[in-house]
């Protein structure tokens, strides 16, 4: 590995400094988890000396922050779209729209999108507000689909919509133990995923 020196690794790192880092962090934080992910080995990974992270980040916080925050993000921004493309079609093919998008952003963007499930706790610190808030705000896009179901009684018999919610996310997030591309098709995994949420019945759609 070839360590940038001196006055020209500020250079080296001029435009794109900040997301190379990230992509790294991301990587390491994807593999390794909070814990297991250091300051050192970020620095190493991008090829510059650890006290040069600090002229971008002020903390290994800050990073981990930022990557999960990222996460979260792209995964919420392709479900919004999927959501405004779908118009105001039928709610359980909504339903399908979301979980498709959901399971192609967090797959495409792996790194970030799987450090953000895997990244839990941030040591002995508080989960920093931004992280709570932004998954408060992804969390309220399901939150409200559910919801569409319910009002059209399209949900499972007797399931409660906010169990219904954390079930599919979980199971969302949990194919990244097991999800390898070519393996499984995304559309038929969101169309199944939606029949175990939302029921197919008896004589046309739900």
């Amino acid at each position: 590995m070839t360590v940038v020196t001196g006055r020209s690794e500020r250079a080296e790192l001029a435009g794109g400094a900040r997301r190379l880092i990230l992509d790294h962090a991301a990587r390491l934080l994807r593999s390794n988890g909070y814990h297991q992910t250091s300051l050192r080995e970020i620095a190493e990974a991008v090829g510059i000396r650890k006290a040069s992270l600090y002229h971008h980040f002020a903390s290994k916080e800050e990073i981990v922050e930022a990557v999960v925050n990222d996460g979260v993000r792209l995964v919420h921004e392709a479900v919004a779209a999927a959501l405004a493309a779908a118009g105001e079609t039928d709610p359980r093919r909504r339903l399908a729209a979301a979980i498709a998008a959901h399971l192609s952003a967090l797959h495409g963007h792996s790194d970030y999108t799987c450090a953000s499930i895997k990244v839990f706790s941030f040591g002995e610190n508080p989960t920093p507000e931004s992280v709570r808030r932004m998954r408060r705000d992804y969390e309220d896009v399901w939150r409200l689909l559910i919801e569409e179901l319910a009002g059209t009684g399209a949900l499972a018999a007797g399931a409660a919509p906010e169990r219904l919610r954390l079930f599919l996310l979980g199971a969302m997030n949990g194919s990244v133990d097991w999800y390898r591309e070519g393996r499984f098709d995304i559309d038929q995994l969101a169309d199944e995923l939606a029949a175990l949420v939302a029921p197919i019945k008896v004589g046309g759609e739900s």
